[in-house]
């Protein structure tokens, strides 16, 4: 089996957005051939479930600052009225 699904799930935290994209593209890839026992599929997907949640973590994360320096923005151009 490959290293993509014995990494301990600390290493995940570590990984940037595209690092955890990148990956779980190859495990969805690996999970649509086929031809992996019940046992690595399993594997995978657990490994997949995690690398969604980094990915959601990121994407959460860049949302709120979106959201944050919108929010500033509006409050200049309101204190500047």
């Amino acid at each position: 089996m490959t290293s993509e699904v014995d990494e301990t799930p600390g290493m995940t935290e570590a990984l940037g957005y595209e690092q955890a994209r990148d990956e779980l593209i190859e495990v969805v890839r690996r999970l649509e051939a086929g031809g992996t026992t019940l046992e690595e599929s399993l594997a995978l997907w657990e490994r997949g479930e995690e690398l969604a949640k980094v990915c959601r973590r990121w994407l959460d994360g860049a949302r709120a600052r979106l959201d944050a320096a919108l929010a500033e923005e509006t409050a200049g151009e309101a204190d500047a009225e």
